[in-house]
C-alpha cells in the first residue's frame, strides 16, 4: 500500500491549517535545528521553515512519491528518505516536528470511520477487507502521562475542524487519502467501485449537506507540544 501526493494534496489547504495551528503554538523561539518527520508532500515542512526561517529545517518520509513532490515545493531543504521508526538523529534537534503523530486525528468514532468499517464488512468483499481495522488511537491523558515523565512542560488540546467540502463526492475523494487505503488496497478496480459508490450512499445520509451543496466535514483532531 502506497502513499499518494496527488490524493493527500487534494486537499491541502485543509489538511495544512491544523499543522498551522500546531507550529504557532511552539514555544521555542531560538530554533537552529529543525525536523519533520513524515513530512509527505512538503506542506508542513513548509510551515515549519516559515515559522524558524533561520533554522536548518529537514523533511523525513518513507514514501520517494511524497519526497518527490516536497524536493519540487521546497528545492532549497534537504529531504530525506527513510524508516522514522528506525530513526537516530546524529545531533541535538532544537524542534522535532510530527504532524499526523502530535497533530493525529482524532476520529475513528466518526461517521466517515464507522461506515467504512460497516461498507467493508456487509458487501460481497467481506473476506477480504471485513477484519480491516486501524491503529487505535490513544487518549490525551494516555500522552500527557507518557510525555511528562521526560518533559518539563506536555501541552494537550482537542479541536474539532467543520471543514467545507463541495459535496458528498468530495468527502470520499478526502477519504480515500487516508482512511480508506486499507480498505481499497486489496480490491479489484470493480470491488472498489462497487465500495465507493455505496461508501458515498452512506455517507450522503450521515453528512446532510447545507442549501448550496456544501458539506460541513466534522474532523477532531489531538495536538500535543511537548517542551524538554
Amino acid at each position: 500500500m502506497t502513499w499518494s501526493a496527488k490524493q493527500y494534496t487534494m486537499f491541502e489547504q485543509q489538511r495544512t491549517r491544523p499543522v498551522r495551528d500546531l507550529v504557532a503554538a511552539i514555544p521555542n523561539t531560538d530554533v537552529g535545528t529543525a525536523v519533520d518527520l513524515g513530512c509527505g508532500p512538503g506542506n508542513s515542512t513548509e510551515v515549519l521553515a516559515e515559522r524558524f526561517p533561520q533554522a536548518h529545517v529537514t523533511g523525513m518520509d518513507s514514501s520517494d512519491d511524497m519526497l518527490a513532490d516536497a524536493r519540487k515545493r521546497l528545492p532549497r531543504l534537504n529531504f530525506e528518505l527513510a524508516d522514522i521508526g528506525a530513526w537516530h538523529p546524529a545531533q541535538r534537534l532544537d524542534v522535532i516536528l510530527a504532524n499526523a503523530a502530535v497533530q493525529t486525528p482524532d476520529n475513528l468514532d466518526e461517521p466517515a470511520h464507522r461506515l467504512a468499517r460497516e461498507v467493508a464488512a456487509d458487501g460481497p468483499w467481506s473476506a477480504k477487507i471485513g477484519a480491516v481495522k486501524h491503529n487505535e488511537r490513544h487518549t490525551a491523558s494516555y500522552y500527557y502521562e507518557l510525555l511528562s515523565k521526560y518533559c518539563s512542560t506536555v501541552d494537550v488540546w482537542r479541536t474539532t475542524y467543520q471543514h467545507p467540502l463541495a459535496d458528498h463526492a468530495a468527502v470520499v475523494e478526502w477519504f480515500k487519502a487516508s482512511a480508506l487505503r486499507p480498505f481499497l488496497a486489496p480490491l479489484t478496480d470493480d470491488e472498489k467501485a462497487a465500495f465507493l459508490q455505496q461508501y458515498q450512499a452512506r455517507i450522503t445520509q450521515a453528512y446532510p449537506a447545507l442549501a448550496d451543496g456544501t458539506v460541513l466535514l466534522p474532523f477532531p483532531r489531538l495536538f500535543i507540544i511537548a517542551t524538554r
